[in-house]
């Protein structure tokens, strides 16, 4: 016998690949709007983060993450048509600001069961009443992104400043090819 928490999953995990893989009730221009922002900002991100970890050492970048990635994805927002917005999201979160919405843990619940299915598309999209909400999955494929968000107990500096500056964090312990979130565009028809 199923539990209906087991045909709950199942049944939007279905559904969610479904809207996925059979996009043509999905605007083009939805699809693209929602790829070209999430580069946008994944680009962005990348490249400042990648150049304090090489100028200025881990906790530089850790503390760049903690002052500017935030501010970094609204600048983003600022430079998007009207009724465009990106967000980043996790099941996991790290900064308050990316705590996922009900909705969204639902989507994030299903990227994981489609990961471990390895089954996980390039985006997932989701319409709603009265926008699009473009999902992007954010899967661990480099060693480095390991350094804050893998197992830091073994650096001392790195701990403490993490339990000082985020309390709550539960970002950390992801391994290799781990979902660590989403990027979220979100555009209003």
């Amino acid at each position: 016998m199923f539990s209906s928490k087991k045909i709950t999953t199942a049944a939007l995990t279905a559904f969610l690949l479904s809207a996925t893989l059979y996009a043509t009730e999905v605007p083009q221009t939805v699809i693209d709007t929602g790829d070209k922002v999430s580069k946008e900002l994944l680009k962005k991100l990348g490249s400042n983060l990648k150049h304090e970890l090489k100028t200025k050492g881990l906790i530089a970048a850790a503390n760049f993450c903690t002052q500017k990635a935030y501010t970094l994805t609204q600048e983003v927002n600022l430079h998007q048509l009207e009724g465009v917005s990106v967000k980043r999201i996790s099941l996991k979160a790290r900064n308050p600001e990316n705590i996922a919405s009900a909705d969204e843990i639902k989507v994030l619940e299903s990227m994981q069961k489609l990961l471990d299915e390895k089954k996980l598309p390039a985006y997932i999209v989701e319409k709603q009443a009265e926008s699009y909400k473009y999902y992007k999955p954010l899967v661990i494929k480099k060693e480095v992104c390991l350094k804050c968000h893998g197992n830091i107990s073994s650096n001392q500096e790195l701990s403490e400043y993490m339990s000082k500056t985020y309390p709550e964090d539960k970002a950390t312990g992801y391994k290799m090819n781990d979902l660590r979130g989403a990027v979220v565009v979100e555009i209003k028809q």
